[in-house]
């Protein structure tokens, strides 16, 4: 799909953490600047959160206590190995009431094995181009309610 404009992204943002009904794992891919950060603030404002939403590129994690579903916001760029996760206390936001939403995943292989959306965001000559790809049940159902503007 293609996103616009930053408007768009946070749109999108909005969009996926409206559909998720119950806690899972969404990754986030895409070169510096993509979009990840700007599409996570979408999810987070459209929960009401008014505290302005960075990446969380030196704490590594940044916990939203919300109701009905929390959001354990990551950022992987500084993990320098995927084990540092597990000293982190990721598996402590593994539950079905909290969204991880997890950017530069790929700084960590074969530690994010219950992901159930994965999101990669490309530069495009018009904007950004988003690719979903649903790895269960929780992701499909997701993906499947997101509809272009």
């Amino acid at each position: 799909m293609l996103i616009r404009d930053e408007g768009q992204m946070r749109w999108l943002g909005a969009s996926l953490i409206a559909a998720c009904g119950s806690g899972g794992v969404i990754t986030l891919s895409g070169n510096l600047g993509a979009g990840k950060t700007t599409l996570v603030r979408g999810a987070l404002e459209s929960l009401g959160v008014t505290s302005g939403v960075r990446s969380p590129t030196y704490t590594l994690i940044e916990y939203y206590e919300l109701q009905p579903l929390s959001v354990a916001h990551l950022d992987l760029y500084r993990l320098a190995d995927g084990e540092e996760l597990e000293y982190l206390g990721y598996r402590d936001y593994l539950n079905s009431s909290t969204i991880c939403l997890i950017e530069w995943p790929d700084r960590a292989p074969g530690y994010l094995d219950n992901v159930g959306l994965e999101v990669s965001i490309d530069y495009d000559i018009d904007g950004r181009r988003v690719k979903l790809l649903a790895n269960n049940d929780w992701g499909k159902r997701i993906m499947a309610s997101i509809k272009p503007e």
